[in-house]
């Protein structure tokens, strides 16, 4: 396994994250989220691997998803050998202040997020997405005193339109606040807008990318009208992709074909031979796709491919945001 910086900072960060929505409690609305043992059998793996980079969230699978890795994470490593990410934002109950960011918001959810994950503080405690309903102001000093409480070490932000992120960073740096180090955003061969402007501003301004989706829910890596129990459940994440991004696809095949490898490595070398890209978050629910995910950094693309997989990328609406 290779280690980067995550953008200026010093943390030292595997070249592949490990994306925790894959397990939990998913019930009947995330009935493909694997179960506690498969999640421990994984995380041990990717450690024996050298991945150091685990994220999730509080939102995924109702926060089931962050005990099954807090309880797998520390049977299998130390505190001090990990990198841990999670995120604020989604719905954890109903009613007022059961979501969003908001100063009562985040400190509740830090305080119950650190609990479900066993762990006195976080590495990286990222908003999940923007919220339009409160201040940045507000949400930027609550982050700022997670971090001055020592509950987290850095802060994170992740899919919005980059006029939000200068923004948030704008009033970070004016009060003498804790900036955002990373950006988790939406970005894989058939999703490409993030290269108009946010990986620009990022680039320019030092901040970790670390992609969220890097397979496109997959469909990287199979055949185009190929289903899955995730594809055929998952009405948001179907949203997100077009009939017309199929060509990129069989690029992907016919380059994956011509290296003897399997399309998922490909998708990934690619993204990872990206200007400003530091680790793709890789959702596992199945051994090969760590196999997959750690193989693909050693995957050399030439020139000519990577020019060859993106020949047939067409430009579209922003999607991921919401």
């Amino acid at each position: 396994m290779e280690y980067t910086r995550l953008g200026n900072t010093g943390l030292e960060v595997s070249r592949i994250t490990v994306g925790c929505m894959s397990w939990g409690d998913g019930g009947t609305t995330r009935p493909w989220t694997r179960d506690e043992a498969f999640a421990e059998e994984t995380i041990a793996a990717a450690l024996d691997a050298g991945i150091n980079f685990f994220d999730t969230a509080n939102v995924y699978s109702a926060g089931t998803s962050e005990e099954y890795t807090g309880r797998s994470l520390w049977k299998h490593a130390d505190r001090e050998d990990v990198v841990l990410a999670t995120k604020v934002n989604g719905r954890m109950r109903p009613g007022p202040n059961g979501a969003g960011l908001s100063r009562k918001a985040i400190l509740q959810e830090i305080d119950a997020s650190l609990s479900r994950l066993e762990t006195d503080y976080v590495d990286l405690y990222q908003i999940h997405r923007w919220d339009p309903h409160v201040p940045i102001e507000e949400t930027m000093e609550a982050l700022h005193d997670v971090v001055r409480a020592g509950k987290a070490r850095y802060l994170g932000a992740s899919s919005m339109y980059a006029w939000q992120f200068a923004k948030a960073q704008h009033v970070a740096e004016r009060h003498g606040w804790t900036p955002f180090v990373s950006m988790q955003n939406h970005y894989n061969l058939i999703y490409r807008e993030e290269e108009r402007e946010m990986i620009p501003l990022c680039r320019d301004q030092g901040v970790g990318i670390i992609p969220w989706s890097p397979l496109a829910r997959g469909r990287l890596t199979r055949p185009w009208d190929t289903s899955t129990a995730r594809s055929e459940t998952d009405e948001w994440g179907s949203s997100l992709y077009r009939d017309q991004d199929a060509a990129v696809v069989d690029k992907v095949h016919a380059v994956a074909e011509r290296h003897g490898v399997s399309r998922a490595q490909v998708a990934l070398a690619w993204l990872l031979a990206q200007p400003g890209v530091t680790s793709p978050i890789v959702g596992i629910t199945k051994p090969e796709h760590l196999s997959d995910a750690v193989a693909s950094v050693d995957l050399e693309l030439t020139a000519d491919e990577l020019d060859e997989l993106g020949a047939d990328y067409e430009p579209r609406g922003i999607a991921g945001h919401q």
